[in-house]
């Protein structure tokens, strides 16, 4: 177990004071028996209402509404965390599941629903076509396929950073050969998909192990984070992060879960004024480990 402070501060600054319109944040996660929310808090200037609900996918989202204008907008999130993860990647799939191809039992493709299907325009099979290397054969073990596929992004494609808004494409992320943590998220679920896979998108905070003194950094620490997940009969819900080749790590923390990326911004929302009136935005994330 690891106990962790992850503190995600967000600041928009503005020309002159702007009015806020309402504000999405996706920034708590829900406890569960591999993650404790121990304490979390929400520190708004200028303060707003906060209302908290579930969204469709169960994930808490707290509602915002602002009553006074102001030329900055902080928003901090300060979450205290128990992380409970596996030493190593061993997980118990189901003896029909442990080779591909198999085929997930009818109610589980009921409840997988639009999981199961790809997302994204792929005219000429590119995508597809991809995801099939890794299939040497058939059949062949599900947890190789899905290793390797994961360690090939990881070992094939550039990590790099980009500050605008929204995840390319599969196929962008294919002919580029370099994304962010988000394109390559997007970029193995829809491999995984086209080989009859259910999977979802995860957004959350990452744990760099280089803080307790490892030889090696992990890409994305210090921002946000986003990674995958894939329905295993018998294992359930694994954790797969292309972006630095884990598989059900326990230096991954879990805030939502959504269907598409495009559903898990971690903060949303609108301001009154010209265009020109806004200045910049500054992120700022750090995840320590407490002792």
């Amino acid at each position: 177990m690891k106990l962790l402070t992850v503190r995600h501060a967000t600041s928009y600054r503005y020309a002159k004071p702007v009015s806020f319109g309402p504000h999405r944040l996706m920034l708590r996660p829900r406890d569960s028996h591999d993650l404790r929310l121990v304490d979390a808090e929400l520190t708004l200037s200028p303060p707003g209402e906060t209302r908290w609900m579930h969204d469709v996918f169960g994930n808490s989202v707290a509602q915002v509404e602002f009553a006074q204008a102001a030329s900055e907008l902080l928003i901090v999130s300060t979450l205290h965390i128990e992380r409970y993860g596996l030493a190593r990647p061993v997980f118990p799939i189901a003896p029909e599941a442990q080779m591909y191809p198999f085929v997930y039992l009818a109610s589980d493709r009921s409840d997988l629903g639009r999981l199961l299907d790809l997302h994204y325009p792929d005219p000429h099979g590119l995508v597809d076509a991809w995801a099939k290397r890794f299939v040497a054969g058939q059949p062949m073990s599900t947890y190789n396929l899905l290793s390797n596929l994961n360690g090939a992004i990881r070992s094939q494609f550039v990590y790099a950073e980009r500050y605008e808004e929204g995840t390319q494409s599969p196929i962008e992320t294919l002919e580029k050969k370099s994304g962010t943590c988000r394109d390559f998220a997007l970029l193995f679920i829809e491999a995984v998909r086209s080989l009859g896979f259910g999977a979802r998108f995860i957004t959350g905070y990452l744990y760099d192990p280089a803080l307790d003194g490892a030889a090696e950094a992990m890409q994305g620490a210090g921002a946000t984070h986003a990674w995958a997940d894939v329905y295993l009969p018998g294992a359930g819900w694994v954790e797969y992060d292309p972006t630095n080749g884990l598989i059900a790590g326990e230096n991954l923390i879990r805030v939502a879960v959504t269907r598409d990326p495009s559903q898990a911004i971690p903060i949303s929302g609108t301001f009154t004024g010209a265009g020109s009136d806004f200045l910049g935005i500054t992120v700022e994330v750090t995840v320590s480990r407490q002792s």
